[in-house]
Formats: structure tokens, C-alpha cells, sequence
């Protein structure tokens, strides 16, 4: 057993109820620094800080009967080293009621918890950079989140200007470096500490803030009471402060000051904290140039002010997080923001929603130093209003750092809603004009003042509804209109069947061509068809409407002129004796027949069915072969 014990990893401890230790494994002793004989019979609490509540917290499991997982408790190595262990304990029962045993089983977790503490001080202060608006509101913001995120317990700046910000290049031997923040916790009493603190001033190479300046590195004391600091140790040790690091706040080669921490307890060397503190301080070096920049640019445009002020432009400025430098008059009358509101707000908190991710996408090209034309977004105002701004922005950089995104806008709201609705009327005039045109003609129209021309085979129809003005007399306006609309509805249907165009309908007459504007040989056969299955639409409208309607309908084939000669109502016609043909065919028809010329019986007779009429008399023309279309052969 004693073999197993010595071999596990974990460290052990076996104590009486009244916690003195009776047995130990080499792990433990590992882990402590302490060898077998100075543990055993010595009360636990020669390692563990608060002895009592861990006393407590076993014996209230043991009340329940129950062992007790993984507590965390604060440990003292020979070293007075702290560190935090997870115990497992159980009470071992004895017959004899006060002579128990508890067995303690101890994982060191010293380190997850310091990676853990790394990790949330490096986001507290990357939040505090990126919130803050002033270098002396942000540096006691930054002593107090690194000690209270990493467990120290005092921190300092130190700088060689009144407070910080200038620079010093190279390394200066001539800084006198003075103390001019402090930020500690309640728990120490270090009031002559402070007191000497900050009345020393270091040299380059004096102390450790000196030491830091001059190597331009972090730099680790793991108990300052034995560092030979002649002005502050023992002021130190009197305040129980014990380890100490610090690091340089540094840009390139510009160092701008010197950040030192204290803790009570004497601290190992942790090389993964200094590595990190040292980011932190490229970090707030960075902050601070920033807002040097920001400073600057604002002084040296206060002289453009009144300038922008009476402009009519919009006009902002923003620094590199987003957040408002300044805006003029006539931004803070279009969005209805009062200064107050301006100073707290950030440009992405009122930019429209679907607008945002590329405003944020140009944002970044800006920062990187990619030049943008012009840019258009949206905006909501207070009143929650949707604007447009349409303008230009460019980042200005102070050696290589982007300090200020200037914007200048033009607010073209009301330009968009008006090319917005001149855009709907375009679509609407177009959409009137194809319905009134063909679409092969609608189009140039739109590009030439007239259209006109010869077209060399093109079959025209007429159609007339028999006695319709005597039917009209008989009924309502509406009514009537009601009817021809139904009609010639499903007359316009059998043209979009048939790839036909109307030309116009004039009262109740109704006037198709084939051929023309778009080509196609069959145009013959394609009107014939068209003409059978007007007959068959009258004959299914008159039984659904029990009305009874007839048509006549007259077709010939040949050459025509078509063209737009008035632009103001936009007509479009056919001319030459083809039309006036087929008006005669039709007027001079039978009433529920389909007559054609002669033309066009040759073009449809090995098609269709026909019965020949004879010959009638046109006018200009004389007489004229005439044929009735019975029906499509078999």
C-alpha cells in the first residue's frame, strides 16, 4: 500500500480529526518543498492558508456522509510560494468516536488558474482600450484590472513627463522618472509606502522601473525586499509586499513609461505572464499615440470649424473605433442628436441594419489605407427616420497609425425618392406603351421620332360584330363596355396563342395582321386559324351570356405600310390596299362567315377547307374572286 501511495501523482495526506498530519506520500513532499519529517505530526495548516474552512467543509460532508470533490483551496509552499490545489477528502471511520482520519488528495491547478487569469486581464483590457476616451482615464482603469485579474496587489506608472505621452527616442540617459499613478487593493496597508513612492525619482538603470526604462523589456523580481533597491525595499517589506514585474509601455523604439506590479506573496518567475504584459504594453503605447493623434487633429482643424460649421454638407469625424471626434451643424440637424447624445454614440449604432456589414467592410479598407470613391449608405435619424448619404470618406494617419475617418455627405433622400418615382413612371409609361404597341415597335419608338415601314406579305383581318349598334341601344354604358371587354379579351388571348398582333379596335371592330412586326411565313395560316376560333368564342360567349351575337370577318393577303406617325397619342397603323381589301371583305361578308381574296385562298386551299362565293365589286379595284374559309382539312 505504502508503494502504491508514494506512486501516485497526486499528492496525499492523511491527518487525525484534529488535522495533524500522520502520513504523507512523495508527491506531497514534492510539491511543497517540505521533506517527511518536517510534515509529520505538524497541523496542516503549515500549508493551507485557511485552515479552518477546509476543516469545516469536511466535517459538514461527512455530517451527510458524503465525500468531499475537488475544493479549491490556497496553499504555502516551504517558500511561502501560494498555490491553489483542488483537494478530495474523506473521513476514514473509526470505532472509536474522535479518532478519524481524513485523507486529502491535492491537485495542483496553479496553473489553469494563471491562464485563466492571463486570459480574462488581456480582454478587460483590450474592452478598456477600446472604450475609453482619455489616456488618464484609461491608465487607473489598467493598474486596477491587471491587479485584480492576475491577483497582485499594488500597481504604479511611471513616466519622465508630467504624466504621460511624450516621447523619448532611443534610449535616453537624461529621463528622470517619476511615479504618477497608483492604484492598490484594500487588503494592504502600504500608506508609507505610497508616502516614499511618490516622493523617489529613478534614473535610466536605478530600480526597477530604471531597469525596465533602459532594457526596454518586462522584468521579474521575485521578492523585492532582497532586490538591493536601497530607496523602496524595505518600505516594501513593511507594506508586506514581496514579488514584483513590470513592463515598458513601448512603440517601436518609443518608450513611453513604465507599469510595475506588487504582490505580498513571493512569486516564481512566470515567463507566459511577461510575455503577455509586454503585448499590453505595445498595446497601451498604441492607445496612447492614438489619442495623441486624435488631440492633435482636433487642434489643428478647430480653425476649419466655422468653416464646416456653416456648411451644408454633412461633416463627421470618427476615430478608429468608430466613435464620434465631431460633427457639424447641419449632421446634428439631419439626425436630431443634441452633443451630449453625440459623444456617447458610435457610427454603427445608426447606421441602417442592411447596410451595416458593408459599411463595416469599407470601414476596414479605409483603416488599411485603401483609397474609396464615392459611397452611399443609410442612416436612422432619432426620430427613427431612414436617410441616404451619399459622399466620400478618407482615414488621416500620424506616423502609420489611422486616427481619424472624415466623412463628407450630402443627404440625397429626397434625390432617391424622386428617381425612385421617376424610375416607377418610366416603368409605367413603358408598360402603357406596350400595351398600346407591339413589342417589336414599342422599343424603337422609344429611340426615334417616327416609325414607318414597307412590309412586303402580310395577312390583315377584320372582324365586326353584326347589329352591335342596335344591341347598344338596348343596355347600360357599363354594360356594353362590360361585353366588348369580355369579347375582345378572349380575342386577345387567341392572338397571344397564335403569336398575332392587334392593330386597333375601333368600337366593335377588331383588327388583327400576321407577318408583321415579327416575320414568319405561315402568317396566312396563322390568321385563318385565329378567324375559326373566333367563331367558335362568339358561339361558347353568346350560350354563357345567352346573348346572340354574330361577327363577320374578312381577311387578304399582301403588301401594307405600318408606322407611328403621331407621337402625342401614340398610334400605330397599317396603309395600302391590303387593308382597305380586308375592311371590304368584311363589310361586304356574310354575317357569320370568314371571307377572303383570292391571295389568300392560294396561300391557305391545301390547308383549309373553302366554298367559293363569286365575285363583288371593291371600290378602285373592281370585281374580285371571293372564297368563304369553311374549316381546317382533315
Amino acid at each position: 500500500m505504502d508503494q502504491v501511495i508514494n506512486a501516485m501523482a497526486d499528492a496525499l495526506f492523511i491527518t487525525s480529526n484534529l488535522g495533524r498530519i500522520k502520513k504523507v506520500n512523495r508527491a506531497a513532499q514534492q510539491l511543497f518543498g517540505f521533506s517527511e519529517e518536517e510534515l509529520i505530526n505538524k497541523p496542516i495548516s503549515l500549508i493551507i492558508d485557511d485552515e479552518q474552512v477546509l476543516i469545516e467543509a469536511i466535517h459538514q460532508h461527512s455530517f451527510f456522509q458524503k465525500n468531499l470533490q475537488n475544493l479549491e483551496v490556497v496553499c504555502r509552499t516551504k517558500t511561502r510560494e501560494k498555490r491553489l490545489i483542488a483537494f478530495s477528502c474523506s473521513v476514514i471511520p473509526k470505532k472509536i468516536k474522535g479518532l478519524e482520519e481524513i485523507v486529502y488528495i491535492g491537485r495542483d491547478i496553479t496553473a489553469r488558474q494563471h491562464r485563466e487569469q492571463r486570459t480574462s486581464a488581456q480582454y478587460a483590457i483590450t474592452r478598456i482600450l477600446s472604450e475609453s476616451q482619455t489616456v488618464k482615464q484609461v491608465i487607473p482603469q489598467i493598474l486596477q484590472s491587471i491587479c485584480q485579474n492576475l491577483g497582485w496587489d499594488l500597481g504604479e506608472l511611471w513616466t519622465p513627463s508630467q504624466y504621460i505621452g511624450t516621447s523619448v527616442q532611443g534610449h535616453s540617459l537624461n529621463a528622470v522618472l517619476r511615479c504618477v499613478e497608483i492604484w492598490s487593493s484594500r487588503v494592504i496597508s502600504a500608506r508609507e509606502f505610497k508616502a516614499i513612492t511618490w516622493q523617489t525619482i529613478y534614473t535610466p538603470g536605478v530600480g526597477l522601473p530604471g531597469r525596465i526604462w533602459i532594457r526596454r523589456l518586462p522584468l521579474w523580481i521575485q521578492d523585492i525586499t532582497e532586490d538591493g533597491d536601497t530607496r523602496r525595499s524595505q518600505p516594501a517589506a513593511e507594506a508586506g509586499l514581496h514579488a514584483a514585474f513590470g513592463f515598458p509601455i513601448l512603440d517601436d523604439s518609443e518608450i513611453l513609461g513604465v507599469m510595475v506590479f506588487f504582490s505580498r506573496d513571493v512569486q516564481p518567475k512566470d515567463k507566459e505572464l511577461l510575455q503577455m504584459v509586454g503585448s499590453i504594453g505595445s498595446q497601451i503605447a498604441q492607445f496612447i499615440k492614438r489619442k495623441q493623434a486624435e488631440d492633435a487633429l482636433v487642434e489643428s482643424e478647430e480653425r476649419y470649424r466655422d468653416l464646416f460649421e456653416n456648411a451644408n454638407d454633412l461633416i463627421q469625424c470618427v476615430n478608429a473605433y468608430g466613435r464620434f471626434l465631431y460633427v457639424n451643424r447641419a449632421w446634428q440637424e439631419a439626425f436630431g442628436y443634441s452633443e451630449a447624445e453625440i459623444v456617447n454614440m458610435n457610427i454603427f449604432d445608426i447606421i441602417h441594419p442592411e447596410f451595416k456589414q458593408d459599411c463595416l467592410q469599407r470601414f476596414y479598407r479605409v483603416l488599411s489605407g485603401e483609397k474609396i470613391g464615392q459611397v452611399q449608405s443609410a442612416f436612422i435619424t432619432k426620430d427613427g427616420q431612414t436617410i441616404f448619404l451619399e459622399g466620400n470618406i478618407n482615414c488621416k494617419f500620424v506616423e502609420g497609425h489611422p486616427v481619424a475617418i472624415r466623412g463628407i455627405f450630402r443627404n440625397v433622400t429626397q434625390r432617391l425618392a424622386a428617381e425612385e418615382a421617376l424610375h416607377y413612371q418610366q416603368e409605367e409609361t413603358e408598360r402603357l406603351l406596350l400595351n398600346s404597341l407591339p413589342a417589336a415597335i414599342s422599343k424603337p419608338l422609344k429611340e426615334a421620332a417616327n416609325i414607318v415601314e414597307d412590309v412586303a406579305d402580310v395577312t390583315v383581318l377584320f372582324a365586326d360584330i353584326v347589329g352591335f349598334n342596335e344591341i347598344a341601344a338596348s343596355m347600360s354604358a357599363i354594360q356594353l363596355v362590360n361585353l366588348l371587354n369580355s369579347i375582345f379579351s378572349t380575342f386577345d388571348r387567341l392572338i397571344e396563342q397564335h403569336s398575332l398582333e392587334r392593330i386597333k379596335t375601333i368600337g366593335d371592330a377588331y383588327i388583327v395582321v400576321g407577318g408583321f412586326p415579327t416575320r414568319r411565313r405561315d402568317h396566312a395560316q396563322a390568321i385563318a386559324q385565329m378567324a375559326l376560333q373566333m367563331q367558335t368564342a362568339i358561339a361558347l360567349f353568346n350560350t354563357e351570356n345567352n346573348q346572340n351575337f354574330s361577327i363577320r370577318i374578312g381577311i387578304h393577303t399582301g403588301s401594307v405600310v405600318a408606322g407611328v406617325i403621331d407621337l402625342k397619342k401614340i398610334t400605330y397603323n397599317l396603309w395600302k390596299d391590303t387593308v382597305n381589301i380586308a375592311h371590304c371583305m368584311e363589310s361586304q361578308g356574310i354575317i357569320g362567315k370568314i371571307q377572303v381574296t383570292e391571295d389568300t385562298y392560294k396561300s391557305l386551299c391545301n390547308e383549309f377547307l373553302f366554298e367559293k362565293r363569286g365575285e363583288i365589286e371593291v371600290q378602285g379595284k373592281g370585281k374580285i374572286t371571293t372564297y368563304l374559309l369553311i374549316g381546317r382539312k382533315r
